[in-house]
């Protein structure tokens, strides 16, 4: 233990030396223990590499073997260097295998990282985008997500994805300025925001911003990043700014709407030390409450269980009747087939004529 190796690299701690002067002087650990003025527990830890040289133990070595001081320091420091670098090495060697798992190509895309081949530049790129020490952590499902998993988790590759999705929202959320949030403002603009169902992507997007800027609300639509299982984040970044961000992963625009509105109760419901992941299929950890809250919001937002029902209990399910009470409602009637593929009272392949898809 008191000898590393690493590749073409050797690092000898400074107890590799004294247990040499044991052996030379002919003594047992605990008679060069007594001479040392230490535990012969300090010298057999000292040896085996668990102990390092103090400065106070550096000068009794110099006077016990005849050696300096500065030997004994400089043991230490050279052991430590070699040592820090080899850990080094297997740390950038396990990121490497982890930004394998990642798509490079989809942050070159965003332009937040220099193009590049080198899997250990790619490694130092996304380490200093998403602010982490090393890739590694992005396998810990309480990364950034304030709640445990339970029931189903994600596999590996998921996990590392969606907290690199997380981070990448709330680096692009930062980056927008946004008047201080006014949430009776926000309330009062959540009919205003179900307008712009009727709108195409073009024009909706932009009066989103608008609309959300002057809430408060750092709004970011990011792409789906490969093998992330989130759809969605909320992050307070302090009272007077929160980050609703969410992705194109699901590309049918009735699931963007719903997704939307699912993360504007979250921000409704002002939990502003919780980082709040839009995460079915329970990858990062959800609260179950919470979710519940988000989801009957966004329901019954876009349309009220009471008009849905009623309709379709005296009307048969037809392209012209989901035509009729998407007029009635003043939705697009894309959003009312996902709601009865939701609720299975239709195929989830039926009408998909009706559905509007998102770019990407």
């Amino acid at each position: 233990m008191n000898k590393i190796e690493y590749e073409e690299m050797v690092a000898f701690h400074p107890g590799y030396y004294v247990n040499d002067y044991i052996e030379g002087y002919e003594m047992t650990q605990e008679e060069f223990a007594k001479r040392l003025d230490v535990s012969p527990k300090h010298v057999s830890e000292l040896i085996n590499g668990k102990k390092d040289i103090s400065n106070n133990l550096a000068k009794n070595l110099s006077l016990m073997t005849g050696t300096s001081v500065e030997l004994w320091i400089n043991l230490q420091k050279t052991y430590d260097e070699i040592k820090m670098e080899i850990e080094k090495r297997k740390q950038l060697e396990k990121d490497a295998e982890i930004a394998k798992m990642i798509s490079y190509k989809y942050f070159e895309n965003l332009g937040v990282v220099e193009k590049t081949s080198n899997k250990y530049e790619k490694v130092k790129n996304l380490c200093g985008y998403l602010n982490i020490s090393k890739l590694t952590l992005l396998e810990k499902t309480d990364l950034l997500s304030s709640f445990r998993t339970s029931g189903s988790v994600g596999n590996k590759r998921q996990i590392i994805n969606s907290n690199a999705w997380l981070q990448t929202a709330i680096n692009e959320g930062r980056k927008k300025e946004v008047k201080d949030f006014d949430i009776n403002k926000l309330k009062k603009s959540v009919p205003k925001i179900r307008e712009l169902t009727l709108k195409k992507e073009n024009v909706f997007l932009p009066e989103l911003e608008k609309i959300f800027y002057e809430c408060g609300v750092s709004f970011v639509k990011l792409p789906h990043l490969k093998s992330s299982g989130v759809n969605g984040v909320v992050k307070w970044l302090n009272k007077k700014k929160v980050i609703l961000a969410i992705n194109d992963k699901n590309r049918y625009s009735d699931i963007f709407w719903f997704s939307l509105f699912h993360e504007i109760k979250h921000v409704l419901q002002q939990k502003l030390k919780k980082v709040i992941v839009n995460d079915e299929k329970n990858i990062l950890g959800i609260d179950e409450k919470l979710e519940k809250e988000a989801d009957d919001f966004a329901r019954e937002t876009l349309i009220p269980s009471e008009s849905f029902y009623g309709f379709f209990k005296k009307k048969e399910i037809s392209e012209e009747s989901i035509i009729e009470f998407a007029k009635s409602v003043k939705i697009h009637p894309g959003i009312v087939v996902g709601r009865l593929q939701k609720e299975k009272l239709i195929k989830n392949n039926q009408y998909n004529f009706l559905r509007e898809k998102i770019s990407r």
